[in-house]
């Protein structure tokens, strides 16, 4: 059979029924046969857009024609010289919005199974206890502070550490890993796999203290004393909610909260874990975003009879990857579309007992490009619930930029950052990530760190930065006029 048209391999994963009682890992992820015969469908395109297509840059051909050759290690190795996170990146990065969308193959037929093939490669290096630390480059003296052990403070941390600088990151909470370990749960990226990706960045000589708020445990003016150089990449870690009556009763979460007790506190191996979460029946989950998803598949696997994720747009406007969705609804998730809450009302103890809503219909389309959604009058009804979980999207906590004098930040508090450098407003501080660029993925937060680690080691070593090809353009006709002169 022609390559091109070897069907893309699914992932065997466990049965709906079973696994929506338990929170292991939905796909069992490829054997060795599957990988190899997906990579095989690769055609290793002269011109690669796939690469271009990753926000890291890995080397996609290469490492997909080492599985392909049967060098599972050698694959792992090569997506690590890009990405230190690959296991991570393999479960949870949209390839079909990035490297994949981008594949000649996907013309004609489906893309290859990028992130697949990534997660495989990773865990098999993992599971065979194959990982190596590259060689590091000799000590240049520089200290450098990342504030935030999330995916951009990891991978600038990482890229750092191999060229030789001394890493030490902050971390406000008492586990490294931020969104990977409090936001995503169990059933999608196993807190073990995120622990062994951590192990490996500390491997390089990264340094982690944790329980340190910076702003509070340390300012970044007091940090720049004994640093050459700071990165902030403290996410996005402040939830939005709707401003409608109700949001105070008891049983209303900010999804932050919901999946944080589930997920870095172990609410759902209660009392083992002394994290209580309330026990619900019904639970509404509002947004259509991929936190949405995770709040409500992690609802299901708490023990409630029945949820719905609420969403005031139609299907094709949801932003949570479709895979999600589509697990989500295989597990028995309600999705009530074109939807929006206007009030939560609860009973005479404050507990919620339900939920009024509108019915909505898509009118022009507004800022994001996608159809804005319009209340149609008299179409209010009611849903019961006695939980809710807010799940609208996250902001910038202000505490880190309102103590730092100097620091300049946007309209939404997030901090201004040069987008070719990730440099500040303070000479030596960079920032990356959700900070920056408000709630977005984490392989876009790993892309912003590993330009901000290149900028920040010329910056310390005294390294001019590259002139592109476009301030080039601009600067050969001053030279040219300075010449005639």
């Amino acid at each position: 059979m022609a390559r091109e048209k070897i069907p893309r391999q699914a992932m065997p994963e466990q049965d709906p029924e079973e696994r929506r009682h338990n929170f292991n890992e939905v796909p069992y992820g490829y054997t060795p046969e599957l990988a190899q015969i997906e990579a095989s469908r690769c055609i290793f395109c002269k011109k690669p857009k796939c690469i271009e297509g990753c926000p890291v840059e890995i080397d996609i051909p290469a490492f997909i024609r080492l599985i392909k050759d049967g060098d599972f290690v050698g694959a792992a190795r090569k997506i690590k010289e890009a990405n230190a996170l690959p296991a991570i990146c393999g479960r949870v990065c949209p390839q079909e919005e990035q490297c994949e969308v981008v594949c000649v193959l996907g013309i004609k037929y489906e893309p290859v199974a990028i992130g697949r093939l990534e997660r495989f490669a990773a865990d098999y290096e993992r599971e065979n206890n194959l990982i190596t630390i590259p060689e590091i480059e000799p000590p240049t003296g520089k200290k450098v502070a990342v504030v935030g052990a999330g995916p951009a403070g990891l991978t600038v941390a990482g890229e750092l550490a191999k060229l030789g600088h001394e890493v030490t990151i902050f971390e406000a909470l008492h586990q490294p890993g931020g969104v990977l370990m409090y936001g995503i749960p169990e059933f999608r990226l196993p807190k073990a796999i995120v622990e062994a990706e951590v192990d490996y960045v500390k491997k390089l000589g990264v340094e982690i203290i944790y329980d340190a708020v910076i702003g509070r445990y340390m300012t970044i003016d007091e940090m720049l004393k004994n640093y050459d150089s700071i990165f902030i990449g403290t996410g996005a870690g402040l939830p939005y909610f709707m401003n409608i009556p109700g949001e105070n009763l008891n049983g209303v979460y900010s999804a932050n909260e919901y999946l944080t007790r589930s997920n870095l506190m172990r609410a759902y191996r209660f009392p083992e874990y002394d994290t209580p979460i309330a026990v619900s029946k019904k639970v509404a989950v509002l947004g259509g975003g991929n936190v949405a998803m995770d709040a409500a598949r992690t609802a299901l696997r708490l023990g409630a009879e029945e949820v719905t994720v609420v969403y005031r747009r139609s299907r094709k406007e949801m932003p949570a990857r479709i895979e999600e969705i589509h697990h989500a609804e295989e597990e028995g998730v309600i999705l009530k579309l074109l939807t929006n809450p206007t009030e939560i009302y609860g009973d005479d103890q404050g507990w919620v007992r339900g939920m009024r809503c509108i019915r909505m219909e898509l009118g022009e389309p507004d800022a994001s490009g996608r159809r804005r959604p319009v209340p149609i009058e008299g179409s209010e009804f009611d849903i019961e619930c006695d939980t809710v979980v807010v799940s609208i999207g996250n902001g910038a906590n202000p505490l880190l930029p309102q103590a730092t004098p100097g620091l300049e930040t946007n309209k939404w508090g997030n901090i201004i950052a040069d987008s070719k450098t990730g440099a500040t407003s303070i000479p030596g501080v960079y920032a990356g990530g959700d900070i920056v660029i408000g709630a977005a993925t984490v392989i876009l937060a790993m892309g912003a760190g590993k330009v901000a680690a290149a900028a920040m080691h010329r910056y310390m070593m005294g390294i001019p930065e590259p002139v592109t090809e476009e301030e080039s353009q601009q600067t050969e006709p001053e030279a040219k006029s300075s010449r005639e002169k």
